[in-house]
């Protein structure tokens, strides 16, 4: 279906005509909120929303599930992004219209996942048979916690490279685990960059630190330059890299 909407535009540019999406993003976010009220406008629809906590009226003390009550009776669907997780689930547990996770705290996001997915699919020509190499902050980082899950029904192989503050939850190595997956944990990235399809690139995020000295102490633990690349595999991907001049290849 998104390729088809990438084909043919027009095909599809009406198709939210007359609906309201409302953004209801209670953390500061640039790319997903934007992405959402992109979509919606070349769909056909309108948007409403407040894109931080501070702009509604959680600032006073409303509760999540309260202002979800009062945002349905003004639009056919919701967004919404929160610093806790699990706040999107409760909020599709009183809201009478659909509810979509645009990111809840170091949880989940999947609709990111969707997206790394059809970019998986358009690099590669498949999802089987992949060995993906995630790197950096994968305590906390929830587009890593979605893709995994996504990727674990095509047989995917991990490499989780991080510092040892911020490796991966062992809730979700024993899901792969139970699934029968492979995968490796190192802090060396190098010793496996060679082996990967694709680097899954995540960036150390400050605002998910209680401590601050942990997070300087961490924050550039990994970063990936040109050189590093010189023995990779030809169709080798990278995803989500964070660009510092001279110093990180991207595709």
């Amino acid at each position: 279906t998104a390729d088809d909407i990438i084909a043919n535009p027009a095909k599809y540019s009406e198709k939210c005509l007359g609906k309201k999406l409302a953004t209801l993003f209670f953390e500061p976010s640039t790319r997903t909120r934007l992405s959402f009220e992109a979509a919606m406008y070349e769909l056909g629809g309108n948007v409403l929303g407040f894109s931080e906590a501070q702009s509604s009226s959680a600032a006073k003390g409303e509760s999540v599930a309260d202002t979800v009550r009062t945002v349905q009776c003004y639009a056919d669907i919701i967004a919404m992004r929160h610093p806790k997780e699990g706040a999107p689930i409760v909020a599709s547990r009183v809201a009478t219209v659909p509810v979509i996770n645009a990111g809840d705290g170091g949880h989940f996001h999947p609709t990111q996942t969707l997206t790394d997915l059809l970019t998986i699919y358009k690099k590669k020509g498949r999802f089987d048979d992949l060995v993906i190499g995630v790197c950096g902050d994968l305590k906390y980082g929830r587009t890593v916690h979605s893709l995994l899950q996504a990727m674990s029904h095509f047989g995917a192989k991990f490499t989780f490279v991080s510092p040892v503050e911020l490796a991966l939850p062992q809730e979700y190595k024993n899901y792969l685990t139970e699934k029968g997956l492979e995968f490796v944990e190192t802090q060396d990235f190098n010793k496996y960059i060679n082996d990967v399809d694709i680097i899954y690139m995540t960036r150390v995020q400050r605002e998910r630190f209680s401590d601050l000295m942990e997070y300087e102490r961490v924050k550039n633990a990994y970063i990936l330059r040109n050189s590093m690349l010189d023995n990779t595999k030809d169709n080798m991907r990278i995803l989500h890299p964070l660009p510092r001049i001279n110093e990180i290849a991207y595709d």
